[in-house]
Formats: structure tokens, C-alpha cells, sequence
């Protein structure tokens, strides 16, 4: 089948929803057309000073469709359940109508957004997505959970396994942006993984803090009503009170936070979703980062930071397919050299998932209609090995001087 013409539709039919590090996403709002209704536009962003890079064309000069449709389609796809999957679709672009949609529109972006990047108006083609966030009476949450285990002992280093046994990596970086200046959330990743409904409950109380505190700044929490974006003190926050109250009277309405935990912990309880995803990410990733460098300076004698060169998508296929057959019964504590990229691709993919966000939707008054999904399961490039090498070591040596550490219990190594 071939793409629709993103021109059928009017800039004004858009709104704005939210935006990431790599793409911004518009809802669509206009007349009835089974094309676009209930979907969303995803486009990729370049920097302001245009050094995005935009694909190139094939032989027939035609740009490829956004790489994360063949993505989840091809390699997503063959590890997470499709029903946690949003369906993704091609749509051609026009630079004239995305220069118009963004003179529309950019005053919705956050300021710190418009001051970095801006819609990448020579792409071609953009994706369009299921609407997981709009729709009347609906209310929709997105949360980033990050990082649902602690690593193994067997590959890190005297200096740091006391600690990454202990703490969770997201805690560890919470402290460290804590001392740059930033917001100190509570929130820990494995509260949220553990399936203890008392764990659960406290890990979306820490969210909703966050979230309050931070005036819906922090970005492992967003909740929309609506389709639109809440901010906790804004107008908005009346509408999902609403929601929240379900049509109660006034008088007899509960908290709205003790509504918002009380659904969601109930949610997340009933779903695999965060089974699934915890899995991936510590099966993905067996040797840890320390471990992954060491093992590729044994077979290349280089660096992370000398990997410049993604893998094929024969390189991807091959992975899952190895991954789907005996890459779980390898013997992860002494890995094979032979094997070291198939480690970097499942490093990669393990980046991917705890990177991702979960989009719990909320009908009101039809709890049939409840759903969860994954999102931002884009492909993560290997230049960004090193980065991470270095990150992790930064993280963990200013942890060391934190006056009180935290203990963070994984579920699955009790």
C-alpha cells in the first residue's frame, strides 16, 4: 500500500502533543478521515544550526521510510507481545505544509526545546502512529521507568561492584544530577518492576511527587487528558481531576492523587508490560558495560570509543534470530570472544529498553477499553558506547561521596 500525502490534511488539522530528544509529535484533530483519525504525525528534529542528517535516497531516489518503522516491525516486533505495540505507518512529507505546521505551532514547544532544534523540513517521509494519548474523556500516562535491575557481579571491577550491586543505576544518576543542580526525584525503578503491589504503589506515588513538585517538568512521568498535556499547576489539572472523579459529585470526590495511584498501581499490577521489558534489558545486557569493554579489548584490542559503525540490518536480523534460539543459554559469565558483537548489538537493543516508555490509556466509564503500550523503541547508534563507558564511570565515582546510599532491591535476585 502505498503512503498518504501528509498534504491531504491541513497544518491547522495537528496539534501539538509532546516531543523527545529526537522527534516531536502532533495529534490529529481535523475532519473525519479514516486515514488520520486516531493517529499521531512523528517527525524527526535536526539543531537549530541544521546539522541533522537526513537519510539519503535509495538508487530510485526515494528517501527509505523512518528507520524505526522497519525497526519495530522487523526486530522489535520478534520480542515484545504486538499487542503492546503501537502500528506504524509511512507518510510523505512536503517541506512547504512542515514550514507552515511549524510557524503553526512552535509557540506550544517549550522554550529550552525551540532554543535547541526545530522540525527536520527536508525529510520526506515521517510516521504516522496509533493515538495512544487523545481522545474525550480519556485519560492517558506516560512513564519512563528506566533501568529494572541491578547487575551481576561477575564482570565489574573491585572499585565498583559493592555499589552497582546496591543501587540501581537510575538512583545513582538521580545523585549525580541532584549535585549539577537538578531535581531530586525519590522515584526507584525497581519499586516499579517488582510486581509487589506495596513497591508498585509507592514507585507511582514517588512519580506523582515528581511530577507535582517539579510543576510536570521531570520526564518520567507525563499525563494527559484529554490529549492534552497536564501540568499540575495549570488549568488543565481541573479536566483530570474530572476524569479522575468519574463523574462523582463534587463532594464525594477522593483525592486525586489517591484516584490517579489507586488506577494505575491496579494497571500495571493486571499487565506483563514491565515484566516484559525488565527481562529484555537484563538479558540484553549479561556483561554490564565494565564487562562489554573488557571483552572487546580482548578480541579488537580498542576501545568503545573506537566503534564507529552500526550494524547491519542483516546484523540486527541475525541477532534476534540468535537471541530467539541460544543467545539465553549462553554462559553470560565467561562469554565468548567469538561472540563480542553479538554483545555490542544486544548492548545496543538493551539501550533501546531502558529508554522506552510505557503509555497507559484510560477510558472513562469503560474499563474494557483500558490498554498499555510501548513507545520510543528507536535504534540506538553504537558511536554512543563510549559516552555510555564514560558515564557510567562518572556516575558511579561521584555516588561513592554520596553522604547516604540507597539500597535498591531487586525482585528477581532475592
Amino acid at each position: 500500500m502505498n503512503p498518504v500525502q501528509i498534504t491531504d490534511t491541513q497544518p491547522a488539522d495537528w496539534v501539538y502533543v509532546s516531543e523527545g530528544g529526537a522527534s516531536i509529535v502532533f495529534s490529529y484533530r481535523g475532519r473525519k478521515d479514516p486515514r488520520f483519525d486516531g493517529r499521531v504525525l512523528r517527525l524527526r528534529k535536526t539543531n537549530v544550526l541544521g546539522s541533522g542528517v537526513t537519510p539519503s535516497c535509495d538508487i530510485d531516489g526515494e528517501e527509505p521510510d523512518d528507520p524505526m518503522i522497519s525497526f519495530q516491525n522487523d526486530i522489535i516486533s520478534q520480542l515484545v507481545p504486538q499487542s503492546f505495540l503501537p502500528e506504524l505507518d509511512a507518510v510523505l512529507l512536503d517541506s512547504s505544509w512542515l514550514h507552515a505546521l511549524e510557524r503553526l505551532h512552535n509557540g506550544d514547544r517549550p522554550l529550552e526545546r525551540r532554543m535547541k532544534d526545530e522540525i527536520d523540513k527536508g525529510r520526506r517521509k515521517g510516521v504516522l502512529a496509533t493515538d495512544l494519548i487523545g481522545g474525550e474523556d480519556t485519560i492517558a500516562v506516560e512513564i519512563k521507568p528506566k533501568w529494572g535491575f541491578l547487575p551481576k557481579a561477575h564482570h565489574l571491577s573491585e572499585e565498583t561492584v559493592a555499589i552497582k550491586t546496591s543501587t540501581c543505576r537510575f538512583c545513582m544518576h538521580m545523585f549525580l544530577r541532584s549535585e549539577e543542580g537538578e531535581f531530586l526525584s525519590e522515584y526507584c525503578p525497581m519499586d516499579l518492576y517488582s510486581q509487589d503491589e506495596a513497591r508498585v504503589k509507592k514507585a507511582v506515588q514517588n512519580l506523582w511527587t515528581g511530577w507535582a513538585k517539579s510543576n510536570g517538568s521531570l520526564n518520567n512521568l507525563r499525563i494527559f487528558a484529554s490529549g492534552k498535556m497536564v501540568k499540575p499547576a495549570h488549568d488543565s489539572y481541573g479536566h483530570l481531576v474530572d476524569l479522575l472523579a468519574g463523574g462523582e459529585p463534587l463532594t464525594s470526590r477522593t483525592d486525586p492523587k489517591d484516584a490517579f495511584i489507586s488506577l494505575l498501581v491496579s494497571m500495571l499490577l493486571s499487565s506483563r508490560v514491565l515484566e516484559v521489558i525488565s527481562t529484555l534489558q537484563r538479558m540484553l545486557d549479561a556483561l554490564d558495560i565494565e564487562g562489554l569493554s573488557k571483552l572487546h579489548l580482548e578480541k579488537a584490542k580498542s576501545g568503545l570509543t573506537s566503534i564507529i559503525t552500526d550494524p547491519t540490518y542483516d546484523d540486527w536480523r541475525d541477532f534476534v534470530a540468535s537471541y530467539r534460539t541460544g543467545y539465553c543459554t549462553w554462559d553470560h559469565a565467561n562469554p565468548d570472544p567469538a561472540n563480542t558483537n553479538c554483545y555490542l548489538i544486544a548492548y545496543l537493543l538493551s539501550a533501546t529498553f531502558k529508554d522506552c516508555s510505557i503509555i497507559l490509556r484510560i477510558k472513562q466509564g469503560n474499563h474494557s477499553s483500558h490498554s498499555v503500550s510501548i513507545i520510543d523503541l528507536d535504534q540506538k547508534p553504537i558511536n554512543r558506547l563510549g559516552k555510555w563507558e564514560e558515564l557510567d564511570r562518572v556516575i558511579v565515582q561521584r555516588y561513592r561521596s554520596a553522604s547516604q546510599q540507597k539500597r535498591c532491591i531487586d525482585q528477581y535476585l532475592l
